[in-house]
């Protein structure tokens, strides 16, 4: 396990942090659940960024569509919370 610095999954990585503490703080102020869930979606994607950035992947292939497919499925069901909410 080597760890490569690859800059586009460094940045996708640090840009996914930032989304997660967004989510949260999105989430604190307003009590809305889709702040919350794209901040736990990004929070996967960015534990498949770092898993990447640390030459897993090869290995690990099948986890991190598993939690890619995940990631999708919860910012989908926030962007479909905010599009069907009544106003």
């Amino acid at each position: 396990m080597t760890f490569t610095l690859d800059p586009i999954y460094l940045t996708n990585f640090i840009l996914c942090v930032v989304i997660v503490v967004l989510g949260g703080v999105g989430y604190s102020r307003s009590k809305a659940k889709a702040p919350l869930f794209i901040g736990i979606a990004f929070a996967l994607f960015a534990v498949s960024h770092m898993l990447t950035l640390w030459g897993l992947q090869a290995t690990l292939t099948t986890f991190l569509i598993v939690i890619r497919v995940i990631a999708y499925a919860l910012v989908i069901g926030a962007v479909y919370r905010l599009a069907c909410k009544r106003k």
